[in-house]
């Protein structure tokens, strides 16, 4: 697993940046334009925040592209990573001495007062990986220019509009809330799917027939063993929709939600919604918490506000929509969907694994991969999950796999056509794509999207649907090429993966030999270096 890097004290080396950022010098922010030389020459001491709804790739490709592109600049930087792994706050020292901080996240920052007075550029966590050269140049305008935060931002505010801007419409501010319930499911999801599909491959799929380990387990006995993994991965499983529930609601109106969200989750369980329920769960506890926040109330009852009465309101309100009023048709939207999907065969399973490769490889672990992912988890989720279902995993796993590996092999075949950051990055994204980490390839779509995403694409779409043709299964929800064991006809997996990875590959050579062809000017992929990062991903 990757570590969030610790910064190290100030004075000392710094182990996140290219540079020592040296001792505070007793004001919150320098002045840049005082003292001995012109502000825009002058080298910035800068500090950076990073985050992503998973905590994975997009954290800390983002901080690596910060860091070169300071560099690059002549700017010292330290960068905290906020990942799935947790954070090491920067030292208060390197804050106090900060010229100006970049803060590139899609969710909320924690401890965003600590940069109150410091000029901030504030954005997505993708522009730090498309354009740091810019943030870097934007930082530096804002510190001349003396542009600083007034105030501490407002403790009501939702936690996943912290990045978000003020015009966002209703779509952008959805999909933030559905990916931070995604987010805090996926670790339930790696945890139960991976202990289950072990238990299948030690025990059998009769394994799920065993009696509770509660009752008799032997030390001695594989199928004890087997029964044990099976009943602790169902253990863990037993929490995605609640978790996913709650958390959406926590997106939408912090923690105020949690408790409304997580009761709607299980009732969705309870009622047999399923992941659905679970979706429209958690929007509707956000909903209901975000509506009793609005109500103006008497100073007197402030005060037991959120430990009394929004839980109790919202809960009952909550409980008694899902139960009585939506819970009913969103479950029967459920089994729908799910007879549809087991009766899906021939012509039109190849035409959903062809949708599917393509959603897995459109933004190459943004919010569309997200969603595909998030429908594959939702049918191996259930407690017997049908035989589409677990053809889905299996497409969606091997399509996300494909533009990593294409781009490695990419490099490796016609090197000529990437410059040394790129085929740096080739020899990682050999084992991030094959540790199913499609982030892997962001590094060369940063670089050339109008070429790399329509290669990666077309390659997924071969690879799903191939993978659906040749009827390949999966019950484990992540794992990459470390699941093969685990998965039904492995040769023909294998088979549709590498089809996939040559297609992309060979389209990417293509296009990339008529752009160099055509006279395309070198140097704009030279301006484009610093996006092009080794990926220190995580799993």
């Amino acid at each position: 697993a990757g570590a969030d890097p610790a910064p190290a004290p100030a004075g000392g080396g710094d182990t996140t940046a290219g540079g020592s950022t040296g001792a505070p010098t007793g004001g919150s922010t320098a002045d840049p334009t005082g003292g001995g030389g012109d502000g825009a020459e002058r080298p910035l001491r800068l500090i950076a925040v990073t985050s992503c709804p998973t905590g994975i790739a997009h954290t800390y490709m983002a901080a690596e592209s910060l860091q070169q592109a300071a560099e690059a600049a002549g700017h010292e930087i330290t960068v905290e990573t906020q990942g799935s792994a947790g954070f090491s706050p920067l030292d208060p020292a390197v804050v106090a001495a900060a010229d100006a901080v970049i803060l590139a996240h899609d969710v909320e920052v924690r401890e965003k007062h600590r940069f109150v007075g410091k000029p901030v550029v504030d954005v997505g966590v993708k522009a730090a990986i498309n354009r740091p050269a810019e943030l870097v140049e934007e930082a530096r305008r804002k510190a001349e220019r003396g542009e600083v935060t007034a105030e501490a931002p407002a403790g009501a505010g939702a936690p996943m509009d912290a990045g978000s801007e003020s015009g966002d419409h209703i779509g952008v501010r959805l999909r933030t809330w559905l990916m931070s319930g995604v987010s805090y499911m996926v670790p339930f999801v790696a945890a139960g799917g991976l202990l289950i599909a072990l238990a299948f491959a030690i025990g059998g799929y009769e394994i799920t027939d065993a009696p509770s380990v509660i009752d008799q387990f032997t030390w001695t006995s594989t199928e004890s063993w087997a029964a044990l993994m099976f009943q602790v991965g169902g253990a863990a499983f037993d929490f995605l929709i609640p978790v996913l529930a709650g958390y959406i609601a926590y997106g939408m109106a912090d923690r105020p939600g949690l408790v409304p969200g997580f009761v709607g989750g299980a009732i969705a369980v309870t009622i047999e919604a399923g992941f659905l329920g679970g979706l429209i769960g958690g929007l509707v506890a956000g909903a209901v918490v975000m509506a009793i926040q609005r109500v103006r109330v008497p100073d007197v009852l402030r005060g037991i506000m959120p430990v009394v009465v929004i839980p109790l309101l919202s809960t009952a309100v909550v409980g008694i929509l899902m139960y009585v009023v939506i819970g009913q048709p969103i479950a029967a939207a459920q089994e729908g969907m799910t007879d549809w999907l087991s009766g899906l065969s021939g012509a039109n399973a190849i035409l959903l694994g062809v949708l599917l490769g393509l959603m897995m490889c459109f933004d190459l672990g943004g919010p569309v991969n997200k969603v595909a992912y998030a429908f594959a988890i939702g049918g191996i989720a259930a407690s017997s999950p049908s035989q589409a279902s677990l053809e889905i995993m299996a497409t969606v796993m091997a399509a996300g796999m494909v533009p990593p590996l294409g781009m490695a092999l990419a490099t490796v075949v016609r090197k000529r056509l990437f410059t040394a950051s790129e085929r740096e990055n080739g020899k990682a994204a050999w084992v991030l794509g094959a540790s199913f980490i499609t982030e892997g390839a962001i590094p060369f779509a940063a670089a050339d999207p109008l070429r790399v995403i329509p290669a990666s694409m077309a390659g997924g779409a071969v690879t799903g649907a191939l993978t659906m043709s040749f009827g390949s299964t999966l019950r484990a929800p992540h794992g990459g090429m470390f699941v093969v064991p685990l998965i039904g006809s492995p040769f023909l997996y294998l088979v549709a993966i590498v089809a996939g990875t040559l297609v992309t590959a060979g389209l990417t050579v293509v296009l990339k030999g008529l752009r160099s062809a055509s006279g395309a000017a070198p140097a704009a992929a030279a301006a484009a270096e610093p996006a092009k990062t080794p990926a220190t991903a995580g799993v």
